[in-house]
């Protein structure tokens, strides 16, 4: 039986001098692929985010741990998808078979975490998981709780002429989170869009091999399908026909 969720924490804890608080906080990827440097010593830590909040981020350190797997045999599948969505039991289950593979490769050596990713913040929130405070007051749907209460002087606690300043400042911070928010989402549209264009090259890349044989793959063509698909109503820009024409 593996250690709990209480002893796990305990050693992450210690070995890489973070203050983890759930278990779930490990779906970002980062404690992951540092347990494996502690072992390996060669994972690029510089490129990993300690301190992700998004899941775009997850992915790419999971792409990191992935290629460190890859490089040095590790037959253990990362149900990426799952592990991305920071439920307690994916990544209690993946913590634990961590915890079994450090106990036995592990060698002993010396090992600085804090060294390792130079000192980088690893303060990931500890409500990523459950996402908690959508079940908070009311007031918790303002772009962040400490400003929940910037509507309270509106009410007259305070002289007038301060007011208006209080408010303006009030939505000018919920446009900056928002800002931050819609940034976030064009790079993970950016990011998926990117894996989509080498799907399809790579599909038809072969496509041209089988066409130049006289052959053909159901397969394939399903899957040049769906990649072509559009729903009812959609057109593709003008601008971005030209672009693909130019290929």
């Amino acid at each position: 039986m593996g250690e709990s969720r209480t002893e796990l924490l305990a050693w992450l804890n210690e070995l890489l001098q973070i203050n983890y608080t759930k278990v779930e906080q490990c779906g970002t990827g980062g404690a992951y692929c540092q347990i494996m440097d502690s072992i390996f010593g060669d994972v690029p830590m510089t490129r990993v985010k300690m301190n992700a909040k998004h899941e775009y981020e997850f992915i790419a350190n999971f792409k990191i741990l992935q290629n460190i797997f890859r490089q040095h045999k590790v037959e253990k599948p990362i149900l990426v998808e799952k592990l991305v969505k920071c439920k307690m039991q994916d990544n209690l289950e993946f913590l634990q078979w961590a915890k079994r593979f450090w106990d036995t490769n592990y060698g002993g050596q010396g090992y600085d975490p804090v060294a390792r990713r130079r000192g980088a913040p690893t303060d990931t929130p500890a409500t990523i998981a459950p996402l908690a405070p959508s079940r908070g007051s009311g007031g918790n749907l303002h772009a962040g709780g400490s400003r929940q209460g910037g509507r309270t002087p509106v009410t007259g606690h305070r002289a007038g002429s301060t007011q208006p300043n209080e408010a303006v400042q009030n939505l000018q911070a919920q446009l900056r989170d928002m800002n931050i928010h819609l940034e976030g989402l064009e790079k993970e549209r950016d990011f998926y869009f990117a894996k989509l264009r080498d799907i399809e090259i790579l599909v038809q890349q072969q496509m041209d091999v089988l066409l130049s044989e006289e052959k053909d793959d159901v397969t394939l063509r399903d899957i040049q399908k769906i990649l072509y698909s559009t729903e009812e109503g959609f057109e593709v820009p003008d601008a971005l026909v030209d672009e693909e024409e130019t290929f």
